[in-house]
């Protein structure tokens, strides 16, 4: 049988999931491990290898190419990692040293990437837009990423960054970015960031849940102004996306995304910021969860 292999490496776990390339709703195997990043980079390299091996040995054959999702992007010109939040990766030539340790080639392309594929042509994409020929899938969580997928296929530029959107300039009130830059869309929309704002407003720690439920209750002037902030900030981020790219779906995945007011008060902030008298914008919620990196690898 034709199989697709698809491994999401992350900084707690590395997953390993393989589909039916005849049919990519159906998963054959799916094991992971832990990536145990702080014994360094060879160790990870090690647990990959081994988790390739137990699911040789599972599913009776070996893989003809390996897709992997990675926290970073493997620069086209240098060839090495950069970006990733599990630090050890970075400056390492991985699918050099990948496809040397594996003996099959290799395809990476970061996580944001992967999740967008993966709600493109399994998730909530073709639910809403069966025919969708452009899909652009956004990561707000700890971290914000994007990613762009053209005619099923990812579009990661020229010099890997297609899709950053979460490095694109949104307010300097966001304040330094781990980038280098000031104001970047993560500063502003990632959980953390949102739930900084609430702190300096109101001088204490609330979770995120606790924020909306408060605004919603009408009780916490802190907690509405950082839900306005947030509503305002996403509007304009999100009409960046569709005044570039005019995509037929914009997909949300990761904690924030399960904030239902993007989906209506945050995309109407958007519409005034965007090029059309009447504009129409599809954003949905991710249906595949934490699966589709792993997935989205595979679909490479």
């Amino acid at each position: 049988m034709n199989h697709l292999w698809g491994i999401d490496l992350g900084g707690t776990k590395i997953e390993c999931a393989v589909l039916n390339a005849d049919n990519i709703k159906e998963v054959r195997v799916r094991r992971r491990i832990p990536t145990e990043a702080d014994q360094g980079y060879e160790h990870i390299l090690n647990q990959i290898e081994k988790l390739v091996n137990q699911v040789i040995e599972e599913l009776g054959e070996r893989p003809e190419k390996i897709g992997f999702a990675t926290p970073g992007t493997l620069d086209p010109v240098t060839q090495t990692m950069r970006g990733c939040n599990t630090v050890v990766m970075n400056d390492q030539p991985m699918q050099k040293d990948l496809e040397a340790r594996l003996g099959v080639s290799c395809l990476i392309a970061n996580d944001a990437n992967c999740f967008a594929l993966a709600e493109a042509l399994l998730g909530a994409a073709p639910e809403v837009h069966p025919n969708a020929q452009v899909v652009f899938g956004i990561i707000m969580g700890t971290g914000v990423g994007g990613g762009v997928v053209i005619n099923g296929k990812v579009w990661g530029g020229r010099q890997g960054i297609g899709g950053e959107w979460g490095h694109i300039f949104l307010d300097e009130s966001g304040g330094p970015c781990y980038c280098g830059n000031v104001g970047c869309v993560e500063t502003v929309l990632s959980g953390p960031s949102l739930q900084r704002f609430y702190t300096q407003e109101a001088g204490e720690k609330r979770s995120m849940p606790d924020i909306l439920a408060r605004h919603q209750a009408g009780t916490d002037a802190a907690a509405t102004a950082t839900v306005e902030r947030m509503l305002n900030q996403f509007g304009k981020a999100l009409s960046i996306i569709t005044n570039l790219l005019d995509p037929d779906v914009i997909v949300i995945g990761g904690g924030v995304s399960n904030i239902d007011l993007l989906y209506t008060e945050g995309v109407q902030r958007a519409q005034k910021h965007i090029f059309t008298p009447k504009p129409d914008v599809l954003v949905v919620k991710n249906v595949l969860g934490d699966s589709a990196g792993v997935f989205g690898a595979a679909l490479l």
